[in-house]
């Protein structure tokens, strides 16, 4: 038992994840007593997760734009941000359709008669900006509207700063309960061994005989490329522009991409994502502007799903696409990460608007909807990845901005 205690936080959630997969196999032929009585003490590890996420994001990210003490240098965080999440995704749904057509002659084809699947209409463009902006400062926080809750927080940061002095009071509370916040995150991330074991233990016990079922095919190539753009564009990137090894930078993301695999929520593993990106040299003030952002609306992973499913989808119908409908695929899903924000099952609307922009059927979605939460664990790994690579990179690059700056100074004087 001491051993167990003296095991780090990363082995801790990795046997958890273990043993809750062994669990699942052993509950395959009573899938219904893992979803009834081992389930909810996931859910409940889940909610406490919730429940202090918003907060957290609320008040880190204010700290953070106070900590930075200039506004323009929080627009040059922001710029960068974006730039690094829509390249990244760029790259992701050109992998996925990449790995896909590879795939193509290997695809099953299914029986695509009687197939129904209603699509939830995605915001247009315009409906997206107008919902970044609260109407009521309570809304956000019980919605857990994250793009609204970040805007709140930057209207805060940034009226704290303009004010000066005056508002020293109400930053030195917001510190306040920014730690206590953190705290308390720190009570419920120890409780992460024991919530991925019940996360993960219906989920194998489900959806074992669908994996090892016609979709395998599809799985491995999806999986195929989440491991690609781990690699070659997150570890790589951090690799060259954030000083982190390969190696470094898998084993500190350890805990947080277990958290997110098991859990399949980039929001609920926000708080554990802020503390590995900090071990691993992102600033704190940064982290806790780009990884919120990035559990918004960085879609790396979802967009590699988003080329292995049209492809799949477009063969069940007989169809090939052509080079200019791949390309209208990487644009859109690109677009799409960020017009469907804080939606609900996100990935599917996603996948939706992908199909129509090419003129695939939508019924094709109900194909892939059975082993949707198996695409959805690997996606959700991808994501939150990148935003700690992007959180590591933009932190470097601001470092070397304000070394500039100031060797500039010093050498005017």
């Amino acid at each position: 038992m001491k051993k167990l205690k003296s095991l780090p936080l990363a082995a801790k959630i990795f046997l958890g994840l273990a043993l809750g997969i062994v669990a699942g196999v052993c509950f395959l032929p009573a899938p219904q007593l893992a979803v009834d009585y081992i389930k909810p003490f996931g859910t409940i590890f889940l909610n406490l997760i919730q429940f202090i996420v918003v907060p957290i994001v609320f008040f880190s990210i204010i700290c953070g734009v106070i900590s930075m003490k200039d506004i323009k240098k929080v627009g040059s965080v922001g710029v960068k941000t974006l730039i690094y999440y829509a390249c990244t995704t760029a790259i992701a749904i050109a992998i996925g359709l990449a790995i896909a057509n590879a795939f193509r002659g290997l695809f099953p084809v299914l029986t695509v008669s009687d197939l129904t699947y209603e699509a939830k209409e995605a915001p247009t463009i315009m409906e997206t900006i107008v919902n970044i902006f609260p109407s009521n400062i309570i809304k956000p926080f019980v919605d857990a509207s994250m793009l609204q809750v970040i805007v709140a927080s930057l209207f805060f940061g940034f009226a704290i700063i303009l004010v000066g002095e005056k508002a020293q009071p109400f930053a030195s509370f917001v510190e306040s309960v920014n730690e206590v916040c953190m705290k308390i995150m720190e009570m419920i991330i120890a409780l992460s061994p024991i919530g991925v074991f019940c996360l993960i233990t219906p989920v194998v016990a489900e959806n074992g005989p669908q994996i090892l079922g016609t979709l395998t095919i599809v799985l491995l190539a999806a999986y195929i490329g989440y491991i690609l753009q781990a690699v070659l564009v997150y570890s790589t990137t951090v690799k060259a522009m954030g000083g982190v090894g390969i190696r470094d930078f898998f084993k500190g993301m350890g805990p947080a991409m277990m958290m997110a695999f098991s859990s399949a929520s980039s929001v609920g593993t926000l708080p554990l994502n802020l503390e590995c990106s900090e071990k691993l040299g992102a600033r704190k003030d940064i982290a806790a502007f780009t990884l919120p952002l990035g559990a918004t609306i960085n879609m790396g992973g979802t967009a590699i799903y988003q080329g292995v499913c049209s492809l799949f989808i477009a063969s069940c119908f007989g169809v090939t696409l052509t080079m200019p409908q791949m390309l209208t695929i990487i644009f859109t899903a690109t677009l799409a990460s960020v017009g469907t924000a804080g939606v609900p099952s996100a990935g599917m609307i996603m996948l939706a608007m992908v199909l129509q922009s090419v003129g695939l059927p939508v019924e094709g979605i109900a194909l892939v909807a059975g082993v949707d939460r198996i695409f959805d664990m690997g996606r959700t790994t991808i994501n939150i990845t990148g935003d700690a690579a992007c959180a590591i990179i933009v932190s470097r690059m601001e470092d070397r901005r304000e070394a500039r700056k100031a060797a500039k100074e010093n050498g005017a004087i």
